[in-house]
C-alpha cells in the first residue's frame, strides 16, 4: 500500500479489522484420537497452547562427548559440534585443548523447511589456520526420530558412538545426543537455536529469543519536609533564608523558600518520588541559602538509605524523626573541625514508602493495572487473560541489507506487570511465532497493549533506517471490558504508523484472545467501585505531579527493563506506555472536537424535533405530544417509570446490534486520513521545536504548551460523553447488562413507590450531612467512570 500521500482517499477495507479462522489447538503428528484431521477432539481440560497454530520442530539437544582422539599433529582437540539437517547447519561453540567437552545446547529445526530425511551430527577439531579436521559423525533418520508431547518427561540423552568417513567406530569418541519431534510447547523451544535465525551471530542471538519481562516494583517515596534548626550560614553576618532540596537517582525536587529569615525555618512540604526495588539509590536531602538573588549556596547535606523507612499500608500518618545534618564543605582534612561543633544542625522529617498507592506509569485512559504497590493489599484475580500471538502478514521493508529489503519482527505485548517478548523472526514479511502467553486479570476495566517492532540488534553489518533504534512497525490496544467472557476472538488488526508523510498502513497483526471469567459476583462488585486505590481519592496528587511522577516511573522502567537480556529497549517501553500522548497535536484536537460533536448530534436532533413540534409542522405528532405532556401532568409519578422503560427498551434493542469484535485503531476517529501535511509536520516536530529563530522558538513552545493541556481537557469531555453513550451500546456487556437490569428493577420499583416518597427521600439524601458523605467516589460515579470509551480506538 502507497504512503506517500495523505490525502486521497485510500481502500477503507485495509484499515478495518478482519476474521480469521486459524487452526488452533494441538494436534497429533499422525493422526488424532477420533482419526482424520490429526486434531485433539477430546473434552480433557484445554492446553497451555490452545491459542495458536500446531508447529513442529526437530529438536537436537547436545549434551557432551567423551574420549575424543586426540589431532596428530598438535596432540591436542579443540572441538564443536555441527549439526546438518538439510540447508540448515547449527554450531556448537568450540572449547581449546578439551577432550571431553559439554555443550549443554540445544537446536530447533522448522519441520516445513526440512527437505532432507537424514539428520547428520559431526564433531570437528576447529583449526585456526587451514580447514577444521574431521573427527567422527553419527547419523539419524528423520522416519526413526520419536515425538514428544508435553507433558511427557524430557527424552532422556544417550551416548552414541562416532564415526569416521568409512563408517567404522574404532576409538573415534562418543558424543550425547537426544533428537526428537516436537512442538513451539516443549521447554526447550525458547533458549533453542533456531534454524529460522540462522543468519545470526555472535550477541545477536541473545535478541532474538522470546521472553518473559516483570516491571520493577515502583514505590511512591513521601518526603514531608516539616523544619530544621540551627541552620549556621558561611556568612554568619545575616540570618539565612533557607529551602531544601530532595534528590532520587535522576529526580530533583525543591522546597519553597522560607518566607523569613531565620536559622530555624519551617516549610511542612511533601517532596513526592519515584522508588523502584531493589533500592539503588540514596534520598539526598540539601539545605541551600539564598545568599543572592542569582546565587544558592549548600550549608548542609544528609543521605538517608531508602530501605530504612516505614512503609505506609493506609492515610494515617507515619511518625517523623529528626535527622542531623552534615556540614557541607568539610573535606578530608577538615574531618577533626566536626568535633569542635558543639550544635549540629537538625532537620526535621517524615518520610515513608506510600504502599496503597498505584505508581502510575501508563496513562490512565489505556492503563492495564490498578493495584497498590503492597502485595498484602493485593485482592484475588477475577478473571484469566489468554493471548495467543500467532503471526504478522504483509510487514513492509523495514531496512536494506546487501541491497535487498528486510524485516526482522518480534512482538511485544503489556498488561499489567508482566511485559513479553515473541522471538524475533529473521528476513520475513510474513512473521510465524504462534507463541501463547496469559496473564491474571485484577481488573475488566483495563488494556492489553500489543506493539510490533523490527529488531536492529542482530549483529553483522546491517544498515537502513532503523540504524541502532528498534524500529515501530505498529499498535494495537485492546480494553477487556469489551470482550464476553470465554470466547475466543480470533481477528487480524491492522498495523497503523503514522509518518511525517501521512498514515501508513504497515502490515496486520493476527490474534488469538479469550478472557474467562473466574468470579462474575467479583467483577459485579468491581464495577461499583473506584478503578485506582483509595488512597487516591482519600490524599490524591495534583495533576501536575501524576504528570511529573508517571514520566518519572516510566523512566525508571525502560532503564530497568533495557538491563535485562535480552533489552526490552527505550524506544520500545515509550512507545508501549505512550509517552508522548501529551504532546500536541493539531490532528488530535480536531479528532477530540469532533467526538465532542457527534456525542451533541442526538441533542441536536432532539432540539430541532421539538422545534417542529412546536411550529406544527406534523400536526398529528404535535398533537400527540400534548397528550403525553398532559398525561405526564396529571400523573407525574410515571415520569420517571417511563425514562427508565425507555431506557431498558433501548438496551434491549441495541443488544441485536452490539460490536461482535474488539476495538481497533480507527483511522477515521483519529482524523489520521485527513491530516494536512503541515500539521503533521508540526506533530513530529522537536519539543522544543527546531523550526524558527529564538523568539518564535519560545512563543511556538508555549502555544503547544498551553493547547496541548486544552486537547486533554477536550478528549477528557470527550470521554465521559462515550461512556455516557457505552451504557446502552454493549459495548462492555457486563455493564450494560447491569445498566439495563438496574433500568428495570427501578422502573417497577419507582412505579409502586408513591413519587411524593421518592422525591422526599432522594432530597433528604442529597442534602444530607456532611458527617454522612464519604470521602470516596459514589457507586454511580464508580460505575459510570469504569465503562469504556472510544480514546481506545485512538492512534
Amino acid at each position: 500500500m502507497s504512503s506517500s500521500q495523505a490525502t486521497p482517499k485510500p481502500n477503507q477495507e485495509d484499515y478495518k479489522l478482519k476474521d480469521t479462522k486459524p487452526e488452533l489447538g494441538e494436534r497429533w503428528p499422525h493422526g488424532g484420537q477420533r482419526g482424520g484431521s490429526g486434531w485433539i477432539y477430546s473434552e480433557r481440560a484445554t492446553s497451555t497452547y490452545d491459542l495458536v497454530e500446531q508447529m513442529f520442530y526437530l529438536y537436537v539437544r547436545v549434551v557432551k562427548a567423551k574420549d575424543l582422539p586426540p589431532n596428530p599433529v598438535t596432540s591436542n582437540v579443540d572441538p564443536y559440534v555441527e549439526v546438518k539437517v538439510g540447508n540448515y547447519k547449527g554450531k556448537t561453540r568450540h572449547f581449546e585443548k578439551k577432550f571431553n567437552p559439554e555443550w549443554k545446547q540445544v537446536f530447533a529445526f522448522s519441520k516445513e523447511k526440512i527437505q532432507s530425511s537424514v539428520v547428520e551430527v559431526f564433531v570437528r577439531d576447529k583449526d585456526m589456520v587451514a580447514r577444521d579436521d574431521y573427527i567422527g559423525k553419527v547419523e539419524f533418520d528423520m522416519h526413526e526420530v520419536p515425538t514428544r508431547v508435553p507433558p511427557d518427561s524430557p527424552l532422556a540423552p544417550q551416548w552414541y558412538r562416532l564415526e569416521n568417513l568409512r563408517g567404522e567406530t574404532r576409538s573415534r569418541g562418543e558424543i550425547m545426543l537426544a533428537v526428537w519431534m516436537g512442538t513451539q510447547a516443549d521447554e526447550a523451544f525458547p533458549e533453542a537455536w533456531h534454524s529460522d535465525s540462522a543468519s545470526v551471530k555472535g550477541d545477536g542471538v541473545y535478541n532474538i529469543r522470546s521472553k518473559v519481562y516483570v516491571n520493577p516494583k515502583l514505590w511512591y517515596l513521601r518526603v514531608n519536609v516539616i523544619e530544621a534548626q540551627d541552620v549556621e550560614p558561611n556568612d554568619k553576618s545575616q540570618p539565612p533564608q533557607v529551602f531544601v532540596k530532595g534528590q532520587v537517582g535522576q529526580q530533583v525536587l525543591k522546597t519553597k523558600l522560607c518566607p523569613t529569615k531565620t536559622p530555624n525555618p519551617m516549610w511542612n512540604e511533601d517532596l513526592v518520588f519515584v522508588a523502584a526495588e531493589p533500592f539503588e539509590e540514596q534520598l539526598v536531602l540539601t539545605v541551600e541559602n539564598k545568599a543572592s538573588p542569582g546565587k544558592d549556596e549548600v550549608v548542609a547535606k544528609i543521605s538517608l538509605q531508602l530501605n530504612k523507612f516505614e512503609i505506609r499500608l493506609d492515610h494515617r500518618p507515619v511518625h517523623s524523626h529528626w535527622y542531623n545534618l552534615e556540614r557541607f564543605g568539610f573535606g578530608v582534612l577538615e574531618g577533626d573541625k566536626r568535633n569542635e561543633t558543639k550544635f549540629s544542625s537538625r532537620i526535621h522529617l517524615r518520610v515513608c514508602l506510600e504502599g496503597a498507592y498505584h505508581v502510575l506509569d501508563e496513562s490512565t485512559m489505556y492503563i492495564s493495572d490498578t493495584r497498590p504497590t503492597a502485595r498484602q493489599l493485593w485482592k484475588q484475580p477475577i478473571g484469566i487473560l489468554e493471548v495467543g500471538i500467532l503471526s504478522a502478514q504483509c510487514l513492509q521493508s523495514m531496512k536494506t541489507i546487501n541491497g535487498k529489503g528486510s524485516t526482522d519482527a518480534y512482538c511485544v505485548a503489556k498488561y499489567g506487570q508482566k511485559w513479553v517478548r515473541t522471538r524475533t523472526i529473521t528476513e520475513s514479511f510474513n512473521p510465524k511465532w504462534n507463541e501463547q502467553y496469559t496473564w491474571e486479570v485484577y481488573d475488566p476495566c483495563t488494556v492489553i497493549t500489543f506493539g510490533v517492532f523490527d529488531n536492529s540488534h542482530l549483529g553483522g553489518s546491517q544498515q537502513g533506517s532503523g540504524g541502532k533504534v528498534d524500529s515501530r512497525i505498529g499498535k494495537v490496544r485492546i480494553r477487556l471490558s469489551t470482550l464476553e467472557m470465554d470466547r475466543i476472538y480470533t481477528n487480524s488488526y491492522p498495523l497503523l504508523v503514522l509518518k511525517p508523510s501521512g498514515l501508513k498502513k504497515m502490515g496486520e497483526l493476527q490474534l488469538a484472545i479469550r478472557f474467562t471469567c473466574l468470579s462474575m459476583a467479583h467483577i459485579i462488585y468491581l464495577y461499583g467501585h473506584p478503578l485506582l486505590p483509595k488512597m487516591h481519592y482519600l490524599h490524591p496528587f495534583t495533576v501536575n505531579q501524576l504528570d511529573s511522577l508517571r514520566y518519572q516511573a516510566m523512566n525508571i522502567v525502560a532503564v530497568r527493563l533495557g538491563r535485562a537480556e535480552p533489552p526490552l529497549r527505550k524506544e520500545v517501553v515509550e512507545y508501549m506506555l505512550d509517552v508522548d500522548s501529551h504532546i500536541w497535536s493539531m490532528r488530535r484536537s480536531k479528532a477530540n472536537f469532533f467526538r465532542i460533536v457527534s456525542l451533541f448530534s442526538g441533542a441536536i436532533s432532539m432540539s430541532k424535533w421539538l422545534g417542529e413540534v412546536e411550529k406544527w409542522k406534523n400536526p398529528v405528532t404535535t398533537i400527540l405530544v400534548h397528550v403525553l405532556f398532559f398525561i405526564l401532568i396529571c400523573y407525574p409519578e410515571l415520569i420517571l417509570p417511563t425514562m427508565f422503560l425507555y431506557m431498558f427498551l433501548i438496551g434491549i434493542w441495541n443488544f441485536r446490534f452490539r460490536s461482535r469484535h474488539p476495538p481497533h485503531m480507527d483511522t477515521k476517529l483519529s482524523w489520521a486520513e485527513a491530516a494536512h501535511p503541515d500539521e503533521l509536520d508540526e506533530e513530529f516536530d522537536t519539543f522544543p521545536t527546531s523550526k524558527a529563530q529564538d523568539v518564535i522558538r519560545m512563543r511556538y513552545d508555549r502555544l503547544r504548551s498551553v493547547a496541548g493541556r486544552i486537547q486533554t481537557v477536550v478528549g477528557d469531555i470527550a470521554t465521559q460523553g462515550e461512556r455516557f453513550h457505552a451504557l446502552l451500546s454493549w459495548r462492555d456487556p457486563r455493564a450494560t447488562s447491569l445498566f439495563v437490569i438496574f433500568c428495570l428493577v427501578a422502573a417497577v420499583a419507582l412505579y409502586v413507590t408513591p413519587f411524593k416518597v421518592v422525591a422526599s427521600v432522594g432530597g433528604i439524601f442529597w442534602l444530607r450531612h456532611p458527617r454522612f458523605r464519604s470521602k470516596l467516589p459514589s457507586v454511580p460515579s464508580n460505575f459510570f467512570k469504569r465503562l469504556p470509551s472510544r480514546a481506545d480506538s485512538m492512534l
